[in-house]
């Protein structure tokens, strides 16, 4: 039996950063196979899941919606019959549409085969600037996943991290929401979340179960219960942050509305990644110190180059080491890490300015 979890993610929401420990903390001992879904032409994930010593089937494609109807497939049903691995994780490009990756999915379950987790992670500190600037890619993978486990939760303050919950409630009442620091929690804790068994919806099931064992029909314990109801407040079915979304589109992957990857899309109302996103992405040779990386980063955060929502790299240092950065708005993290073939350097927004960008790491 083969199960088939799917992390889900917008762009560096820390989908990497789980992956990693559930596989060491509550997948030990299974066959796991990753399979990862990167959107734009350098993939450098995979590079940081190999130091780990994860097995990556990595494919790139700058118009995500053809690895997921084409590629996407094939590759599961090449990897369960090579492998028959106990579990194959998904990690879809952080601006893919969960809802259509669980429909590629659902198409070659059976028997043998059957879907897993449902997860989206979010960053507790983006959802109002994400819901309003990429409400239909953003909400997507808010409103399919039946697990939302928020990251950086631990640095934000209270009310913002109070305004997350209700926000992404708003969007989705029956998700179990996980706000607890990851590194508080175990990975079978995490997986039972993800099974629902920590949810609310979970918890009220049982109290039902367990009120109808007494004859009475009251709780043996002698006390009487409240139950609050949560209601989430919408207006003119508008989103409850108060912001009309915007959509933006790109038509430089585009001719006469035609995706010029070679196949038709359905555009009723729907745009696909490569409309709304742009990826640039480059290999290099040359050598970067520290100091260069840090302001090229903050730099990013000015919306002059567009509206960056993912940047990261793996670089030659000046003095012989190599350097590894990630980038998300308003943070970024640079630090030392192990060698690659060559440089790379990728970044992913909307109404992205690619001359000024590669302008500003000088490649």
């Amino acid at each position: 039996m083969t199960k088939i979890d799917i992390y889900s993610g917008f762009l560096g929401a820390g989908k990497t950063t789980l992956i990693k420990k559930m596989i060491s903390e509550r997948y030990k001992g299974q066959k796991v196979v990753l399979i990862e879904n990167e959107f734009g032409q350098i993939g450098i994930d995979g590079g940081f899941l190999q130091d780990a010593g994860i097995n990556i089937t990595e494919m790139n494609s700058g118009c995500i919606c053809c690895s997921l109807v084409g590629d996407f497939g094939k590759a599961l049903e090449d990897v369960i019959s090579q492998y028959a691995p106990d579990r194959i994780i998904i990690e879809p490009s952080g601006v893919g549409k969960l809802s259509d990756v669980i429909a590629a999915v659902n198409k070659v379950t059976n028997e043998d085969v059957t879907l897993g987790y449902t997860v989206a992670v979010v960053d507790a500190g983006k959802v109002k600037v994400y819901m309003k600037n990429f409400g239909e890619f953003y909400n997507n993978q808010i409103e399919t996943a039946s697990t939302l486990i928020l990251s950086r939760t631990d640095i934000v303050s209270q009310q913002k991290l109070d305004q997350a919950v209700e926000m992404l409630r708003s969007h989705n009442e029956d998700a179990t929401i996980v706000t607890t620091p990851w590194d508080q929690l175990t990975g079978e804790q995490l997986a039972e979340a993800m099974e629902g068994k920590h949810s609310l919806a979970a918890e009220l099931a049982q109290m039902a179960q367990d009120h109808h064992h007494h004859d009475d029909g009251h709780c043996c314990c002698g006390h009487d219960h409240e139950h609050h109801h949560h209601d989430h407040h919408h207006e003119d079915d508008h989103c409850c942050c108060g912001h009309d979304h915007e959509h933006h589109h790109h038509d430089h992957h585009h001719e006469n509305g035609h995706c010029t990857c070679g196949h038709d899309h359905d555009h009723h109302g729907h745009h696909h990644a490569d409309e709304v996103f742009t990826s640039w992405g480059v290999e290099t040779a040359r050598k970067f110190s520290r100091e260069q990386i840090e302001t090229a980063l903050r730099q990013l955060d000015t919306r002059a180059y567009g509206f960056v929502l993912r940047a990261k790299g793996i670089v030659a240092g000046e003095d012989g080491s190599w350097i590894h950065f990630d980038y998300v708005p308003e943070e970024y993290n640079v630090r030392t890490g192990s060698a690659d073939i060559i440089g790379k350097l990728c970044v992913i927004g909307s109404k992205l300015d690619e001359k000024a960008v590669a302008a500003l790491f000088g490649v």
